[in-house]
């Protein structure tokens, strides 16, 4: 398997909530997307999108209602939405089958990025510990994903050691959060923003023959 396949994978099992929508066309190939429902341990569900080639499941009855386990990577892409660039997240599926049975884990991803931006360290007004990262994750022809991530209690600690071009692995959950925006004084509109919720994370380093080390393998119970 191509390494750049490694270092980005994601494993959902969810309830489709939306219809199959045409995307796009690349060298005659066919796109589709498709919302996806996934269950937190809470009550709480994350709403997310999902990318599927016609060729992926051509046969399948795939419709609003079916219980799905989609396993592929997390994809970014910009997009020009009410007059401003937006970093678009989607899950780009590599294989999707019906789900007999659901599993304790239907979120999971992991990836192996640089960071490409400062980490931002702050605290919320309930005391919790929050750290936000940028990662660059590598991709066939020389492309990138640019992934938002989030880590919590001593996991956002130790970004604040981290600079930008360090090397992270990290595993968590995709999720989606809904949040208000301001546009003035008075006003506000709910937003969704896509992030990777960090449970696990480690600093990769090579030493002078070239072999791989790591560094503070930390697990942190992630928010529900």
């Amino acid at each position: 398997m191509d390494n750049l396949m490694l270092n980005n994978k994601i494993y959902l099992e969810g309830k489709i909530v939306s219809e199959l929508q045409f995307s796009h066309e690349m060298y005659g190939e066919g796109f589709y997307t498709f919302n996806l429902e996934v269950p937190r341990l809470s009550d709480a569900k994350d709403i997310l999108s999902v990318t599927v080639s016609e060729r992926l499941i051509g046969g399948m009855e795939l419709k609003e209602g079916s219980e799905v386990i989609v396993e592929g990577q997390l994809r970014s892409y910009n997009k020009f939405v009410d007059g401003a660039n937006r970093l678009i997240l989607s899950v780009f599926a590599r294989n999707v089958e019906f789900c007999i049975e659901k599993s304790k884990n239907p979120n999971q991803i992991f990836l192996d990025g640089y960071i490409c931006k400062m980490p931002v360290y702050r605290t919320t007004p309930f005391g919790r510990e929050i750290a936000d990262m940028l990662l660059a994750v590598n991709r066939s022809y020389n492309k990138s994903d640019y992934i938002p991530t989030i880590a919590w209690g001593r996991n956002s600690r130790f970004c604040q050691g981290l600079e930008v071009g360090d090397n992270i692995r990290v595993w968590g959950r995709l999720q989606s959060r809904e949040y208000e925006k301001k546009i003035s004084d008075t006003e506000s509109i709910k937003k969704v923003a896509y992030e990777v919720s960090i449970s696990k994370m480690e600093r990769v380093s090579k030493d002078s023959n070239n072999q791989e080390t790591t560094e503070e393998v930390m697990i942190e119970k992630i928010e529900e």
